[in-house]
């Protein structure tokens, strides 16, 4: 039987597991966890032992590095209601991928069919939610990796997942190798299933429920 860890609890368990695997490194990297059915989200840096409850999805233009931070989560919380998970700050080679474009083609399987179409980075939070509203779960925000994930455990996995592409991809780029997208027809068969997931944690939400885990591929 799962265990149904509290709310900040869960934050720590996500933190310390993404911080294991060098997931939470960088200059402003930090993990939100939303509040399904309320106007909030429980928000901390790498280092913090426990979360903020902040009560609003709404940039607020924040003037301090913790309030403009806190802007981006809410930014992407406002403009998409199927993400209930999002981390900033990458690994080793996804903190590279600035210097190599900034996104990445869809050249996996499991990458698009979980981490979905990656648009061009952006530096304006104003900027977050055209770039996101594709579906895509990976994104460059001033030039750092943010992850975003359905539940808690999706966004674990897709953080790791966009780590393992970046590896590949920017190894590839550097060594002048070449890099081909998967055939059409298979990004969008595999992005069709994205965007039917996405629209049951949609649904979900809007009913003030957290998502279900998505089962098998």
């Amino acid at each position: 039987m799962a265990v149904t860890l509290d709310p900040q609890e869960e934050w720590r368990h996500r933190r310390d597991r993404l911080a294991a695997k060098g997931l939470l490194a960088g200059e402003s990297a930090s993990l939100s966890l939303r509040i399904p059915d309320a106007n909030a989200m429980w928000l901390g840096m790498a280092e913090d032992e426990v979360p903020r409850r902040l009560d609003r999805h709404i940039a607020t233009r924040g003037a301090t590095a913790s309030e403009a931070i806190a802007d981006v989560h809410a930014a992407v919380y406002a403009a998409r209601d199927d993400v209930c998970a999002i981390v900033i700050g990458g690994g080793a080679f996804g903190l590279q991928l600035k210097d190599f474009g900034g996104a990445m083609p869809g050249v996996f399987d499991e990458q698009v069919r979980h981490l979905g179409r990656m648009a061009a980075a952006v530096d304006r939070v104003e900027a977050i939610a055209g770039a996101l509203a594709a579906g895509g779960n990976a994104l460059l925000v001033g030039g750092r990796p943010m992850v975003l994930g359905m539940t808690p455990s999706r966004l674990a996995m897709n953080a790791e997942l966009f780590e393992k592409c970046a590896t590949a991809y920017v190894l590839a780029v550097a060594s002048g190798g070449p890099v081909r997208p998967l055939p059409w027809i298979v990004r969008h068969v595999a992005n069709r299933r994205l965007m039917k997931d996405e629209q049951r944690a949609r649904g979900r939400v809007r009913a003030g429920l957290a998502p279900e885990e998505t089962k098998g591929y």
